[in-house]
């Protein structure tokens, strides 16, 4: 067949410390054609970061050059930082058959559903106020004023959960990846998703005799 399926574009959402990160590497590691897009910041790079790898790293006006040249699928800002998804790039991954996962917050997946019909969005749920906090904590990376800061912030993100097509709770590791592996295995077969690859597929079927 000449004709292939869509990709599919997944955008998982979840509060500072719910494990999205680490979700999100298991997936691709255990995924066939599933890709992370890899955003635009402000912010500077951690020590562990390498350009092109976790983010491109730019200045504020360099992005906002790109705001008004509309070359973002959605944009925000993060805790006084811009991060942005590169529009071109994940048009062409989709259009090539690629599955790709967007890792932005309810704003964000807002912007994108406006424009790009067909995203399955997952919201990842931590299992309970405590545990998420405690993930915080160990991390770290921030005081106590930043950490309440970002639990506040993680309050504002879950109340939206209810804006997704999906919900998954982190509390068991293994149990969470297979279940949003799950979602993305079935929304991959989806009837609605991949109506011109399936129409042309039995246009075939009924042509041969």
């Amino acid at each position: 067949m000449q004709n292939k399926k869509n990709g599919t574009l997944f955008i998982i959402a979840a509060p500072s410390g719910a494990g999205k990160t680490s979700l999100i590497k298991a997936l691709v590691e255990q995924i066939e054609n599933l890709s992370v897009s890899i955003s635009y910041t402000t912010r500077e790079p951690r020590p562990d970061e390498t350009d092109g790898e976790c983010y491109y790293f730019i200045d504020e006006n360099r992005f906002k050059e790109l705001i008004n040249q509309n070359c973002f699928l959605e944009y925000a800002k993060v805790f006084e930082h811009y991060y942005g998804t590169p529009r071109d790039w994940v048009e062409q991954e989709l259009k090539a058959g690629n599955n790709i996962i967007l890792e932005i917050d309810w704003q964000g997946s807002e912007q994108v559903n406006s424009q790009l019909r067909g995203s399955v969005s997952i919201f990842v749920l931590p299992p309970d106020y405590q545990t998420l906090k405690d993930r915080l904590v160990s991390r770290q990376n921030d005081d106590m004023e930043t950490i309440e800061f970002r639990m506040d912030a993680a309050r504002e993100e879950i109340s939206h959960y209810k804006d997704f097509d999906y919900i998954v709770i982190n509390d068991d590791f293994d149990t969470a990846v297979s279940e949003i592996e799950a979602i993305i295995t079935a929304s991959n077969l989806g009837k609605c998703r991949q109506s011109g690859f399936y129409d042309e597929f039995v246009e075939q079927i009924m042509a041969e005799q």
